[in-house]
Formats: structure tokens, sequence, C-alpha cells
């Protein structure tokens, strides 16, 4: 259904050392720039795009937006986690935990106070 997300950031500099963090800690690959100065980062399939708004004004974050990223499992969530903590980011809802779908679940705001979510699907049943 989606191409991509594309959020603002107000810092691309501090945007790229938390997202480089954070995708490296999923086992994917720090995020290129291209000729517009936007962040792109592609990880199992998916891109995700950060730029400076392009009318100018400064960058804000959806209220009540969330960005679902998936991860193999959880410990990648948990690194996710540490590495979004450790460059910038701030832990929300609850300590990485498991649900009651099975699911492996984190929840992260960014420095540009975007929040995000990473998760691991639940183990396969027999």
């Amino acid at each position: 259904m989606f191409t991509h997300i594309m959020i603002g950031s107000n810092d691309l500099a501090r945007s790229k050392r938390f997202y480089d963090a954070t995708f490296i800690a999923l086992g994917g690959q720090p995020g290129e720039t291209d000729a517009r100065g936007r962040l792109i980062y592609l990880h199992n399939g998916g891109r995700l795009m950060i730029t400076a708004p392009i009318d100018g004004k400064p960058a804000s974050a959806a209220n009540g937006g969330t960005i679902g990223i998936l991860a193999a499992n959880a410990d990648e969530v948990r690194a996710w986690h540490d590495a979004g903590t450790a460059n910038g980011g701030m832990s929300i809802e609850t300590p990485p935990s498991l649900r009651p779908n099975g699911q492996f679940v984190a929840y992260l705001r960014d420095p540009d106070g975007n929040k995000l979510t990473v998760r691991s699907l639940p183990p396969e049943q027999d």
C-alpha cells in the first residue's frame, strides 16, 4: 500500500545519529542522503525518509501518529530500544515487553518527538 513514510526533522544530523543507531540495531544499514538532503532508510522492504519541512516551518510530530517497524525477535526489539535511548530518543509507554498477542514491543519518541514502535511477530503456532 505505501511507497514510503516521510517525517520531518529540525536537525537532520541529530536524526541521522538516532536513526542510524536504531536501524543498525535491527540489522539494517545507516541511512543514505539524497540530492535534496533527505535521509533515506531501507529496511525489510520498507522505506523511511526524513527531511527538513519544505515550507520552512519547524517540523512537528503527528499527534496520535505512530510509525511501526518490524523486528526479527525480542532481542532486536531490546537492541533497538537501547540504541534509541542512547542516541537521543525518549522511552515512552512501558519498557520493552511481551504483549498478550505474543508480540514483543517497545516504544520511543525520536529526537523530534515522532512516536515509533518496534515489534516482533508472535511465534508461529504448530
